[in-house]
């Protein structure tokens, strides 16, 4: 018997999913999805290293230490609950093919929060955009079909949470 969380995040995944492909949302969500895929974060961290100096440098430091801190963790934990996805659970098509195999956490979300909280820390002004971003990509997740809810919420806890260790860290520094 499932527990009333589950029912809960369920019922939450099939209000937010939906099977057409042609709605305009899914177009954008998966678009959304996409941005959150790692190579970007890479990029960006390199040209703000590059063009912004010494802020750009600071920038890039406190990501590196924020994801050398959140990987380890978000595959320890996705490996240790194995969580199947929805869109292998029911007879609903994911609009894209996850890169693994469970869904607990969202690594998407993880790593756009972290990201979103490492840039706001050194360019507040970007602050209500990278955020709109990362909620964005986070809800993108479910409307794919590749995660529940609560998959998102908890990367989401984990990339701020790895970004504020690794921002009270180098800040000592």
């Amino acid at each position: 018997m499932k527990s009333k969380l589950a029912q809960l995040d369920t019922a939450l995944y099939f209000a937010v999913f939906t099977p057409s492909p042609t709605h305009w949302w899914r177009i954008i969500a998966l678009g959304l999805s996409k941005s959150g895929n790692g190579g970007l974060y890479v990029l960006l961290a390199l040209l703000c290293a590059v063009f912004l100096e010494q802020l750009g440098q600071l920038f890039a430091l406190t990501t590196v230490l924020a994801f050398a801190m959140e990987r380890p963790i978000y595959f320890y934990v996705k490996n240790r609950i194995a969580r199947v996805r929805p869109c292998d659970c029911f007879a609903q098509k994911a609009l894209l093919t996850p890169s693994d195999k469970f869904s607990l956490p969202s690594g998407h979300s993880a790593g756009a929060w972290l990201f979103a909280t490492c840039l706001s820390e050194h360019l507040p002004i970007l602050s209500i955009p990278l955020v709109m971003w990362a909620i964005g990509v986070s809800l993108s997740r479910v409307v794919v079909g590749v995660h529940y809810p609560l998959d998102v919420i908890v990367g989401a806890l984990m990339g701020v949470g790895c970004a504020s260790l690794a921002i009270g860290i180098v800040g000592t520094l």
